[in-house]
């Protein structure tokens, strides 16, 4: 087992820099290599250290426009949200196997977080470190909450995961034993403890600017982790991904071979965790506001301050903004505003995500009555929608730039029709529907990886999805604070707010588009499709669609019955746009489009049988948990034995796939 070794001493002379860091001035420092150096024993003294140690683990930890291929606003790619050209192996059996080394089984994180916790917790205790109380509590708040943060990324990729508290010596017998795996409900467990450390020493309310981790970040932390934990325990009941389920792996070692659940059975864990997620979301839904929506969609500077909370420069102004990472122009830039003015750097909307928005008077768009105009055409599609669609799905002729209109140098001032033939990544529309979140209309924001809008982190409206799922998945039915979150978001969204009248025309039958519309292979209530349906509207593109996907056991279906997934309507009126510039035929090497026989929608991933994506998409169980590397069984192996198991359905061979 690798535990990721650091060199200490010239970490801490990388942080010896000013705790002034909510400037872009001084973001930029924390880049640049360090100027003097010191020891280890020299740091942990007073609070500007333990706050530029902090400050210094978030770039690694924490979501940003820099550290995601597709920039935040794509990172739902490789979902039925949004999807790329090339189907990603986790859908694709056969193609996503077992590494040899590599992969998120690794500790370099955690082991810089448990150093500074080990280093300074002692000292705190004894009245040792200078400064300000809230200040130093504040810090120590942040790598309590960055802790949580790293292992809840562990427990969606594997479930069961060592346990580490301090930093371990190089002493082969002392890791191997640390390297024996918790149950996953321990893991859970033991994040939600260290957000309740987190919670109690962090400061409330904007923190820096919202620059730094504030109480509600941890609480809504708390409730994201309760949420994932409580439905995958509910959905997951009785298989090998749950400790105690039929062929739980961890059953096979004498560490966990008489696990018993801290609440006495799985029901009980389920409820801990639903519950424990209800009480987090309501203590920051009931306090912090959702930002106004004006409906205004050409808006330069915040005539609709939803709409410009995505893209705005400064993002400590917008009530639900809890945390944000702030950019400067010609230092800390990326490159979100290039592909939001033309084609989201090819990760297209699919077909799915458009129709899952209701209608402004909240039927469902197949529902009698509801007014829905169809998809000839893009504006049909955004004709009377939900006003989140409405605002957030680009059509042809708007315009993407109101001020400084020549100031970049790959400025798109007016929307073009879809660009769905073209090569380039940077230009490529892959499936038509392209996305307006995170556009900035601002020109001197469209230069090549010069833009220098915010990115949101954390934001209160997941809070009021977390309470209404949650509360639900627990008792199920709607309850009075429940009622009144979903009218506010959707009041916000310029929807019908009479929830009751969607679910009452929902058809199950045709949802089936929607991924989140199943649970381990079977359609789910028409209840708990729409609470769901509320939170893929809402959260689109904010990289929180595969975590629901997994936790809801949402793709059982795709192992019978293949998924294709589609993008706009080419094959109508709108294939007059591209004229004689189209080609399509399976075996013909120059296609650029899908065949219309093989469905009148666009299929980026289906345009030549040479693809092994051509045949649509399938699903394997064990793809739910991500495969350890086949090294890390060597290394913790001691006279033949590991104490590391595999994930369920996994080889521990390297190029190995689960059968």
């Amino acid at each position: 087992m690798k535990f990721d070794q650091i060199n200490i001493k010239k970490s801490f002379a990388y942080l010896l820099l000013s705790l002034v860091i909510f400037t872009s001035a001084c973001k930029k420092q924390l880049d640049q290599a360090p100027l003097s150096q010191i020891t280890p024993e020299g740091f942990f003294n007073e609070q500007s250290q333990l706050g530029a140690y902090a400050i210094a683990r978030y770039s690694s930890i924490l979501p940003s426009h820099q550290n995601w291929t597709f920039g935040t606003f794509g990172i739902d790619a490789n979902t039925d949200n949004m999807i790329t050209p090339d189907l990603n192996n986790r859908f694709i059996p056969g193609q996503w196997r077992v590494n040899l080394d590599g992969g998120d089984w690794n500790f370099g994180n955690i082991r810089q977080l448990n150093y500074f916790l080990s280093q300074t917790l002692p000292r705190w205790r004894a009245g040792q470190i200078t400064g300000s109380s809230t200040n130093i509590n504040q810090y120590i708040g942040e790598i309590y909450f960055l802790r949580a943060y790293e292992y809840f990324t562990k427990l969606q990729r594997f479930g069961d995961f060592p346990i580490l508290r301090s930093p371990l010596p190089d002493d082969l017998s002392i890791l191997t034993k640390a390297s024996e795996r918790r149950p996953r409900t321990e893991v859970a467990r033991f994040i939600l403890s260290d957000l309740d450390s987190a919670a109690t020493l962090l400061q409330s309310g904007s923190v820096g600017n919202k620059n730094r981790i504030s109480q509600e970040c941890a609480l809504l932390l708390r409730s994201r982790v309760g949420l994932f934990e409580g439905t995958w325990l509910k959905y997951f009941k009785g298989t090998a991904f749950v400790p105690n389920g039929t062929n739980w792996p961890g059953k096979t070692v004498s560490y966990n071979s008489s696990y018993q659940f801290p609440s006495g059975s799985i029901d009980g864990e389920i409820q801990y965790f639903l519950s424990e997620s209800m009480k987090a979301a309501q203590a920051v839904a009931s306090k912090v506001a959702l930002t106004n929506n004006t409906g205004i969609i050409e808006a330069p500077t915040n005539e609709n301050p939803y709409f410009n909370m995505f893209s705005a420069v400064d993002m400590s102004g917008y009530s639900e903004v809890l945390l944000w990472r702030q950019y400067a122009q010609n230092i800390v830039t990326h490159n979100v505003p290039v592909y939001a003015m033309i084609g989201n750097n090819a990760v297209g909307l699919t077909r799915s995500m458009v129709e899952s928005f209701v209608m402004s008077n909240g039927l469902p768009i197949y529902a009698a009555g509801s007014g829905y105009k169809g998809d000839n055409y893009i504006s049909d599609v955004r004709a009377d929608r939900d006003g989140r669609l409405n605002l957030f799905l680009k059509e042809p002729g708007q315009k993407n730039v109101l001020l400084n209109a020549s100031a970049g140098t790959h400025v798109t001032a007016v929307e073009p029709n879809p660009l769905i033939t073209v090569s380039t990544y940077e230009q490529k529309y892959s499936t038509g529907y392209a996305i307006r979140k995170g556009l900035n209309y601002d020109g001197a924001q469209a230069r090549n990886g010069g833009g220098y809008t915010g990115c949101i982190i954390f934001r209160a409206t997941e809070a009021y999805l977390n309470y209404i799922e949650a509360s639900y998945e627990l008792t199920g039915s709607i309850d009075g604070t429940a009622a009144t979150y979903w009218a506010q978001l959707r009041n916000r969204a310029k929807v019908d707010p009479n929830f009751q009248k969607t679910i009452a025309a929902t058809d199950m039958s045709k949802e089936t588009l929607d991924m989140g519309a199943y649970s381990a292979g079977t359609l789910i209530s028409p209840t708990l499709y729409n609470i769901r349906r509320e939170r893929r509207c809402e959260l689109m593109a904010e990289g929180l669609r595969y975590m629901d996907l997994i936790r809801w056991r949402a793709m059982d279906q795709l192992i019978t019955q293949p998924y294709h997934f589609e993008g706009f309507k080419l094959w109508g009126p709108m294939q007059s746009w591209y004229g004689s510039t189209l080609i399509y035929g399976a075996s013909n090497t120059k296609s650029n489009v899908s065949d219309p026989a093989l469905s009148l929608y666009l299929r980026p991933q289906e345009i030549r049988n040479t693809s092994l994506s051509y045949n649509g998409a399938k699903w394997i169980m064990a793809h739910y948990l991500s495969p350890v590397a086949a090294q890390e069984f060597v290394i913790a192996s001691s006279n033949g034995t590991t104490p590391i198991y595999q994930n369920p359905g996994w080889p521990t061979q390297a190029g190995g796939v689960p059968q």
